[in-house]
Order: C-alpha cells, then structure tokens, then sequence
C-alpha cells in the first residue's frame, strides 16, 4: 500500500497565504482572538488556526498589531536555520480580516511537560522549579529530556521567547504537512511574544539550564548567523516583519550562544516562567 504523499513546502504556504478560509471555531482560552478552520487553495485543504491583526490584546511591553509578523519571522527563522518547530505560518487574510494563518498540528497524548510530586522527577526527564498546586500539595514541574525539546529550548533563546507555556509545546501525531528534518514530531506554537530588544526569555523549559550545548545544538545557530550575514532571503523578509533594533539583538544573542556554549540561566530580576504555566 502506497503512503499519500506530503504535500510540498510551497503548496503548503501558498494555501495557507492566498486559499479560501473558512472558520469553525474559537479558542476561548487564549489571550487574543484565536480560531480554528479550514482553508483551501492550490489543490490543497487543510486545518489551520487564525489570529486576526485586529483581534490583538494590546500590550504594555510589545507595539500594538505587531504579534501576527512575530509570529512569521519565529516561523521562518525555525525553518531557515533549520530547527524545525514551528508549523508552517504566514501573513493572510480570513474574515476579520489580515492576520496569521498557521497549518493546525494534530496532537497526540504523550505529555512532555508535567507536574509530579516534590523531589519525584521521572527518570528520562528534568526538573524545573518546584511550588505547589491549587490544593497546596508540594509539586516540581518537569519536563521530559528530549532531543527535541533541546531544539526547542536554544530556538527560544535565540527568538528571546517570553511565553513558552507547557500548552505552546505539542506533541504531535505526526510531523504536519511538511515533513521536517530528522523526523521531529515536537512543535511549538504561539510565537507571538518573540524577538522582543530586551531580555525577556520565560520558558517552562528550564531543564537544561547552564548545561553545556553541543555542536548539534549549535549548528542552527550558526546557520542563522550564516543566512543574517549573507544578506539573503531571511534578513530581507525579517526586515519586513521586525525593526532594526530586534533585528541586531536577534543577531547578538546567537552570537552569544555561540560564544558561551551553554544554555541559559534563569534571569534574575523579573519572572522566569510565564503565567500561567500551563
């Protein structure tokens, strides 16, 4: 029996950039207005989710109407440089209006963030903090020591992400439309709050905190760096969607990833997680 074929990457974003979009539901829980659908175009139909530009919470720390273009360069940033972790996303158009169309991933129910009791960290997995829960039982949050997860943790240093929730780390059934390198079935979503100028880096990824990174762990990196300098495709489309100055801080933490060899250390000063957690 013969699998069906993916989809190419191209008729992927074009479905999603100029396809006919039509809405069947809403997430209530997220912060800005976020709906789920059906879009269809260039011989394709696929799920996807939508945040509509106008329908953005603004917010103190980040310009008003700026998420849905974070939301693209975490995109391509992940996939020029060749991490991996985000679903295909692009800028389109649905009926609020332009906004981030992004391919829906499937999820499975393999957990890879979690809560345990205090101290009682799973073999195969890392600790990240410990508090207590809503019936004031003693807990430590973990997550699992997972290859992809590693990817995951450096991509969000690199794009300074200030809200990688355990809701924004799926577990896929499959790897989406597009089959990524080395067979990864981790995606992240909401990157919405993404390549900020100061440091605002809050992860529920904090596992391998000071841990020394690797060569395989660096190697995105130095793509990235390599795709930023040449002046290529990637530093014309970020230009597009950040400012100058996030640009150059962008550039300067991969450097200093690059510099260091380690992986972050929680920041002193301000919160290091987001809320909430899950």
């Amino acid at each position: 029996m013969r699998l069906p074929t993916r989809p190419d990457e191209k008729t992927v974003l074009d479905c999603l950039t100029r396809g006919t979009l039509e809405v069947d539901a809403r997430v209530l829980p997220a912060s800005n207005a976020t709906f789920v659908g059906e879009i269809s175009g260039s011989g394709l139909t696929m799920r996807c989710v939508y945040k509509p530009v106008r329908g953005e919470r603004p917010l103190w720390d980040f310009p008003t109407g700026t998420l849905a273009a974070r939301e693209v360069a975490a995109y391509e940033v992940s996939r020029q440089a060749g991490w991996n972790v985000v679903p295909a996303t692009v800028l389109g158009d649905g009926p609020f209006g332009p906004g981030m169309v992004q391919e829906w991933v499937e999820t499975g129910h393999t957990e890879l963030v979690g809560l345990v009791p205090e101290g009682q960290v799973p073999r195969g997995w890392r600790h990240v903090l410990d508090a207590w829960d809503a019936d004031e039982r003693p807990v430590s949050l973990v997550h699992a020591d997972d290859p992809a997860l590693r990817r995951m943790t450096v991509f969000d240093a690199v794009v300074n992400n200030a809200d990688r929730k355990a809701g924004h780390v799926l577990a896929a059934d499959q790897a989406g439309t597009v089959a990524p390198a080395a067979g990864s079935t981790v995606r992240g979503c909401d990157h919405g709050l993404t390549f900020h100028s100061d440091d605002k880096l809050r992860t529920v990824l904090w596992g391998w905190a000071g841990d020394p990174l690797v060569d395989a762990d660096l190697q995105p990196v130095r793509s990235l760096l390599v795709a930023l300098d040449g002046g290529g495709e990637l530093r014309a489309l970020l230009e597009r969607l950040l400012s100058g100055r996030e640009l150059s801080r962008l550039r300067f933490r991969a450097q200093l990833l690059l510099q260091r060899r380690h992986f972050p250390l929680p920041p002193e000063g301000w919160r290091a997680v987001p809320w909430p957690i899950f």
